[in-house]
């Protein structure tokens, strides 16, 4: 995976490291990729600017991995229709994924109801300037 941007204020080695560190298991692994002693690589971690431009890149990974739940999630809800209408699947099976659909379906007005919530909050707090 390729986080663009992320390092851009960063030496190189560092650089490096946070790809590192997205990649490897283990810090131990992610300092042997890169050729630095853990120590180093834990130092860094102490290192403010270091430690921010980890985060962001940890969020742009996070982000790409929404996205492409996201993507695939058209596909599951047909899966789960497909398993709900077959009449030969057990009906334990057909009302779970009955059951899943709801669920989802109702997490999902509840998430818009906070967001449009949150944004008229938002929207109250710049009018008062606060």
């Amino acid at each position: 995976m390729q986080i663009k941007g992320h390092g851009a204020k960063l030496p190189r080695k560092q650089d490096d490291a946070i790809l590192a560190l997205l990649s490897c298991k283990t810090m131990d692994e992610a300092a042997k990729k890169i050729e630095v002693a853990p120590s180093t690589l834990f130092r860094w971690l102490q290192d403010n600017a270091f430690r921010q431009q980890y985060q962001k890149a940890k969020s742009q990974c996070v982000s790409q991995a929404i996205a492409r739940l996201q993507q695939a999630s058209l596909e599951a809800v047909e899966v789960l229709q497909t398993v709900m209408a077959d009449i030969t699947t057990p009906p334990s099976v057909r009302v779970t994924a009955s059951k899943t659909i709801i669920d989802s379906a109702i997490k999902g007005v509840e998430l818009e109801e906070i967001v449009l919530r949150t944004e008229k909050l938002e929207k109250l707090f710049e009018e008062k300037g606060e």
